[in-house]
């Protein structure tokens, strides 16, 4: 599925003063992504705070993103669990209608040996309407998925078209990127390293920071893909002091006052998640200054 490689956006979910959904700053969100260069957005990931969204808000964003991008940029769909058989019937009863693929994070908390995390994607890739990408973020689910595992998914199931690796380990990245099939996607899922996951031969990148920063971020992405390592790696050493800012007190916590910064959304979270300390904001406020 080339159409899912270079930027893809994690987009957050906005919440207005109440902290009910927003759609209209939805609106201007998608806007800017697409005049911006994003080449597609991933809805109801980690970043959108879905944890916290009732099923019938989730169901709402889900038609709402679609009817707002009218078919001028792929969506993926964002759709993970810890109880394999509970998600595979909600994948059967889910409207997949405009999206192009399913996004699924390992699952968290249970922590499964790599037997248990094959037989999981193994569920999905069966029951899934859609190509199915692995999200592999041991930092929040407490377990990783093996190189291994990931190389015999892709090898028995052909609707398993990637991975978004947030590993931060370019090592296994290029390991992935060496020994999975032609046709199978390696995006990165942290921000930090992605510009050389992808100069190394990695597709793009499923980014939180380019929620914010998109023009420039999908810049930098571009200079991977064309090999422009002198470029990519100045515009990447403006991008690091801010990307470790976003991520200090949690996430979607730095990029949701880099958003308010640019007058986009109100400074909403839902609990546990807390807006910004004033102190990060500023320091947020700076960072984002040094970034063109």
């Amino acid at each position: 599925m080339k159409e899912l490689r270079g930027t893809g956006v994690a987009i957050v979910t906005p919440f207005d003063a109440n902290g009910q959904v927003d759609y209209v700053a939805f609106s201007g969100l998608i806007e800017t992504y697409i005049h911006a260069g994003i080449d597609y957005i991933v809805a109801l990931g980690t970043t959108a705070e879905t944890a916290t969204l009732t099923t019938a808000e989730k169901q709402k964003i889900a038609r709402h993103i679609v009817a707002l991008v009218d078919g001028r940029l792929p969506l993926v769909y964002g759709l993970g669990g810890n109880n394999t058989q509970a998600l595979v019937d909600e994948l059967a009863t889910t409207d997949f209608t405009g999206y192009c693929a399913i996004l699924s994070v390992c699952p968290y908390y249970n922590r499964p040996n790599q037997q248990g995390i094959y037989m999981h994607y193994s569920a999905i890739a069966k029951a899934a309407p859609l190509p199915v990408m692995l999200y592999n973020v041991p930092s929040r689910t407490g377990v990783s998925i093996a190189n291994s595992t990931t190389l015999a998914l892709a090898k028995d199931h052909t609707n398993i078209i990637g991975i978004k690796d947030a590993t931060g380990d370019l090592t296994l990245g290029k390991e992935l990127i060496a020994q999975t099939p032609e046709h199978f996607l390696v995006l990165s899922g942290d921000d930090s390293t992605a510009f050389h996951l992808t100069l190394a031969g990695g597709d793009g990148v499923i980014s939180v920071i380019g929620g914010g920063l998109p023009e420039a971020f999908s810049r930098l992405i571009r200079y991977g893909f064309e090999g422009k390592k002198e470029k990519g790696e100045a515009l990447l050493q403006n991008f690091l002091p801010l990307i470790s800012l976003l991520f200090e007190e949690g996430n979607p916590t730095g990029l949701k006052a880099l958003l308010h910064q640019q007058n986009a959304m109100e400074n909403q979270l839902r609990l546990p998640l807390v807006s910004a300390s004033e102190t990060l904001y500023e320091r947020i406020r700076v960072a984002a200054q040094n970034i063109d």
